[in-house]
Formats: C-alpha cells, sequence, structure tokens
C-alpha cells in the first residue's frame, strides 16, 4: 500500500517535471538545435574554414603540433610522439562562435525586439484603461459633489458623511 502512493507520487512529480513550460522549451530547443547543427558544419567547413585554411590547408583538422618527438605514424601504423591537435579545436571554436551568432541574431535578437513591442503596446493600452478609469472616478467624484451641494442649498440632508436618502 505504501509502494503504490509513492509509487503514484513518484510519477505524479515526473508528470509535473515534464509537464513544465521549462522542460518542453529546452526540449524544443535541442531538436532545432541539432538540426541546425548541419547547417553551421556546412558553413565552416565550406566557407569559414577555407578562408582560414587560405594560408595554409583548407582543413583545419591538420594543424597540428608535436610536443614529443617523434610525431607520425610507425611501421605497424600506429601513432607516435604526442600531438596537440590545435586545428581540430579552432575549427570547434569557429563552429561555435558562428552557431551563437546565428542563433543571437536570427532568433534571439528578432524575439526580444517583438516581445519589446508586445510588452509596450500592452503597457500603452493599460495606461489607457487607467486614465479612463481615473477620468470616470473623477466625474463620479464631481456628480457625488454636484448632488450634496444641491442638497445642502435646498437645505436637506446631512452631507456626505451623513444618512442618504434616495441612493
Amino acid at each position: 500500500m505504501v509502494s503504490e502512493k509513492k509509487k503514484e507520487s513518484v510519477l505524479a512529480g515526473f508528470k509535473a517535471f515534464l509537464m513544465r513550460g521549462n522542460v518542453v522549451d529546452l526540449a524544443v530547443a535541442v531538436v532545432i538545435g541539432a538540426a541546425f547543427t548541419n547547417i553551421v558544419n556546412s558553413i565552416v567547413k565550406g566557407i569559414i574554414g577555407p578562408l582560414v585554411g587560405a594560408i595554409g590547408t583548407k582543413n583545419l583538422d591538420v594543424y597540428k603540433s608535436c610536443i614529443k618527438d617523434p610525431c607520425g605514424l610507425d611501421a605497424q601504423g600506429q601513432p607516435t610522439g604526442v600531438e596537440i591537435l590545435w586545428g581540430s579545436v579552432l575549427n570547434a571554436t569557429l563552429t561555435f562562435v558562428i552557431t551563437a551568432a546565428v542563433v543571437y541574431f536570427l532568433m534571439v535578437l528578432p524575439m526580444a525586439k517583438y516581445l519589446a513591442k508586445t510588452e509596450a503596446r500592452r503597457k500603452a493600452k493599460e495606461g489607457v484603461q487607467e486614465t479612463i478609469e481615473i477620468t470616470e472616478l473623477e466625474v463620479l467624484k464631481e456628480i457625488r459633489d454636484t448632488l450634496v451641494a444641491q442638497r445642502n442649498a435646498q437645505g436637506g440632508g446631512a452631507g456626505p458623511t451623513g444618512p442618504r436618502e434616495g441612493f
């Protein structure tokens, strides 16, 4: 009995976790990011790589430094020495920077501008509503004061804080 209740609460908690907006947003972001990776990799390999590689080779992955000689392959085809593959790191860094720039300029910045415009419209609409409400309140106060003044001029009534007839 206790294990069933615990199992139900764990499942209910897991369901609540999955249904949160943040989890769904994150899942969408991961799917879009995975699909977008192919485009960015193509740009890096097809455009950026050759531009950077114009100094040397077009493939950034071949840039490396040997810190323990001799670097290369022995007779059995096994690597010898210790190589630092800084070209691969440069390639990954360029891919990251390009991905971040494209996501920012094509997704984040336009969305931020859109949300700012929407918020400004909402605030402007709220401001108009408040102005209307304040104006209506002022008009009602003026009507009340006029009625009280007329009642006092006729000699009846006890004023705005006393008993009222006809209201």
